[in-house]
């Protein structure tokens, strides 16, 4: 048991997933420092002075009844800035990769021409003896 977790643990995919765990990490506290201390503010700025950005209170008065509509477009911007940094900084290259890799490596196996079911060889057979038959023009 313990030689299986040890393969598991060196496999390599597990040191991969950490790493991409502590980049995710890092990466998570960059936007959120991005939109707390720039988005934030230029939401804040469209609810006016005093009040507290994009908003309304559900009960005048009570700070705990405030519906914080710039929150949930930080969240959506933050949201969109770490998809957007996935996509183009991650899948784009690991894509472009594997498709290099998969043009050095040539043709798959699974690409190769499937065997033809034996019922259609028998009918494709069929069929062009008829049309050779046909093209001879033979009566009786």
């Amino acid at each position: 048991m313990i030689k299986g977790f040890r393969d598991f643990v060196l496999r390599g995919n597990v040191i991969e997933l950490a790493i991409a765990v502590v980049i995710g990490s890092a990466f998570t506290a960059l936007v959120g420092a991005f939109t707390a201390n720039i988005i934030d503010p230029v939401i804040a700025s469209a609810g006016g002075i005093d009040a507290e950005g994009p908003g309304f209170w559900i009960r005048p008065g009570n700070d705990a009844t405030f519906v914080d509509v710039g929150a949930v477009l930080t969240a959506v911007v933050t949201f969109l800035i770490t998809a957007a940094v996935v996509y183009f900084v991650f899948v784009v290259p690991m894509n472009r990769a594997r498709a290099r890799l998969d043009a050095l490596a040539g043709p798959d196996d699974a690409e190769e021409e499937a065997p033809i079911p034996v019922d259609t060889a028998l009918l494709t057979e069929m069929r062009d003896l008829l049309k050779d038959l046909a093209s001879r023009d033979v009566r009786p």
